[in-house]
Formats: C-alpha cells, structure tokens, sequence
C-alpha cells in the first residue's frame, strides 16, 4: 500500500509528449533571430521554464529584445504542432486508469494549453475539474504555489501528496513546498534529477511499483 493520498502530476513531458515539439518551435523561432542553437540546448536551458523565463534567456542570446508578439506567434506555432504530433508519455494511459487514489495535473503551461494536449492525447477526461495552471495565480515554479493550491483544493496536505516532474525547475518547487518528488526522465542532461528527487524512474509503467515501496 502506497504512503501517499494524492499523485500531482507535471503535463508536459510526464502526462503528454510535448517538449520536443514545443522545443523545437522555439529553437527554430530564436534561430530565424539569430541565436544559433539547438534541440539539446534548449531541453538544458528552457525545460521547465515559464516562457517569460525562456524569452528573457533568448533576448540575452541575441543580445536585443524579441519581437513584442513572439510569445503570442510561439503559441499559435507550437498549438499547430501538437495538433499535428502530440502523443500521450508511453504507459500513461494504463497508469492514470489504474490508480486508486486521487490524481491531479498542475502545469507551468496555460489551461488552454493544458487542455487542448490532454485532449489531443485522449488524457482530458481523466483529469477534468483537476487541472491547475500557473497562470491562474501568476505564480511559477520554483515557488511552489502551484503545487500547494493543487494540494489544498484536492483535500490533502503537502506531507500526503507526491509530485511526479521532468524537470530541475519543477523538482525543486516541490521541494521548495515540502513535497516528496519522484523524477521521470529518460535524459538526465546535468545528472541534476537524479541528485534532487526521492525517486527517479525513465518508463511510466514504472510508477505503480514505485509506489508502494517505503
């Protein structure tokens, strides 16, 4: 039996497949601008990241400020692209339709985003009324505030839920909100998860057993 009430769950890149095509539409946005690089670099510096936060990195890169509507261009971009290519993280489906307590999403991402992915990758109807968004608040991860009011509104404290993350940033909200993590990835670019998370596993199907271990 697991210790844990509540699972809190990252979207992108735990729930749905989204960083390499989000990536790529930034990589190739900031390049057409002159900033010369790449797939990995971005999966370093932007995963988990706001887009305030992204943005701000790649003014530094090419050394002046973006166009004012990149941000509102990388969204209609990247929303065409998962359209086109989202997928559910392998194993997600069985492991969401197999938990026996209660599971939520709280997401850096906007809730339009938010919900057009899980819809695109026949996830929405797991998580509807239990989606949690940074925007809402105005609050970004590594504050922890996302991960808090998920908790509070699910009906657990910090102590009882577990967070499941793909990113250094998203680790370490929540920790910074007293929360055990566990880490999912399969590339773990600055051997930095690893060093941070509770747990660490690179294949969903994984989660379950992880669970129930002390």
């Amino acid at each position: 039996m697991s210790k844990y009430k509540c699972i809190i769950f990252d979207c992108d890149g735990v729930l749905v497949d989204s960083e390499p095509i989000g990536n790529k539409v930034l990589v190739d946005m900031s390049n057409a601008l002159g900033s010369n690089i790449n797939l990995d670099y971005a999966y370093n510096h932007f995963k988990g990241n706001s887009i305030q936060a992204v943005v701000a990195h790649i003014s530094t890169i090419i050394t002046k400020p973006l166009p004012h509507d990149f941000v509102e261009e990388y969204r209609r971009r990247s929303y065409e692209a998962f359209k086109s290519n989202i997928k559910p993280v392998e194993g997600v489906k069985d492991v969401v339709n197999n938990l026996k307590i209660p599971f939520c999403v709280a997401s850096s991402g906007p809730e339009k985003k938010i919900k057009l992915n899980l819809k695109l990758t026949g996830l929405l109807p797991y998580f509807e009324g239990k989606i949690f968004s940074c925007y809402a608040i105005q609050k970004w991860k590594p504050e922890p505030d996302i991960f808090l009011l998920a908790a509070k509104t699910m009906g657990f404290e910090p102590s009882e839920c577990l967070i499941i993350e793909d990113s250094f940033t998203g680790v370490q909200a929540a920790k910074n909100g007293g929360f055990d993590v566990f880490a999912f990835f399969a590339d773990d670019y600055n051997d930095e998860l690893s060093q941070i998370s509770d747990k660490h596993f690179d294949n969903m199907l994984n989660l379950p057993s992880l669970l129930t271990e002390n």
